[in-house]
């Protein structure tokens, strides 16, 4: 096990040349304000080093808004009241003191959509976790297909194509005219919930007919969870504590 000392204390930290890359970035993004006794913990929770872009974000910032918070990157954040956005640590359910045995389980939950997508990385075993990709490797639960998909980027590799605008395709069939006032409305942690709901061919078919609502992101996270098994009888795991 590595001391904070030794995760901090790196002659080449990501975070520089990471924000450096935001504020060139082909979408807008925001960088939340962090919290730095948070961050130093949440190093030593997760065994990473300042020297990685995970790193670098949970040490230096609250979290990042993509697209007027269509995605939402956590951090550490310094707020505490229920309209900011979570921490990594608590989208994680971490121990609250640091646990040497606490692990992560089938995979670190690294961003939320506002549609409930998931992003994770992938943990050391994901055949046996029953998802797809390679360990380290970022993978999203779609909520269109109430599936996990491998995306073939590690967790470098997946920010440097959100910055280069690699949403606006990821999402082209899901977003709908006026979507960026409707996103940016919402609190960090709240989602949007469709009727009919997204999975279903009514929704596919003719997404601008759909009706929205503003929900708490636990609750449209449950909602896949429970669709889930209905769908393919398949439970999706861990989608992440907010």
């Amino acid at each position: 096990m590595r001391e904070v000392n030794e995760l901090l204390n790196v002659d080449d930290p990501a975070w520089p040349l990471l924000l450096q890359e935001l504020s060139e970035a082909d979408v807008p993004i925001e960088v939340l304000p962090g919290d730095p006794v948070r961050g130093r913990a949440l190093l030593l929770q997760l065994q990473i080093s300042a020297r990685s872009n995970l790193g670098g974000i949970a040490l230096n910032c609250g979290g990042l808004l993509v697209d007027s918070g269509w995605l939402r990157i956590f951090g550490s954040p310094g707020g505490v009241d229920d309209e900011t956005l979570p921490g990594l640590a608590e989208v994680n359910a971490m121990p609250s003191t640091f646990d040497p045995a606490w692990r992560a389980g089938a995979g670190l939950v690294v961003a939320h959509d506002v549609l409930g997508g998931v992003f994770a990385l992938n943990g050391g075993n994901p055949r046996e976790a029953g998802r797809p990709g390679e360990p380290g490797e970022i993978i999203y639960f779609a909520p269109d297909s109430l599936g996990w998909e491998a995306l073939g980027a590690g967790h470098s590799a997946w920010l440097s194509w959100i910055v280069a605008g690699g949403l606006r395709d990821f999402y082209g069939d899901l977003r709908w005219d006026g979507w960026r006032t409707e996103v940016s409305a919402l609190g960090g942690r709240q989602g949007l919930s469709f009727f009919p709901p997204l999975w279903s061919a009514e929704a596919r078919q003719d997404l601008p007919a759909t009706s929205r609502r503003a929900v708490p992101m636990a609750e449209l996270l449950q909602l896949s969870s429970d669709a889930c098994p209905q769908f393919d009888g398949v439970d999706p795991g861990f989608l992440g504590a907010v």
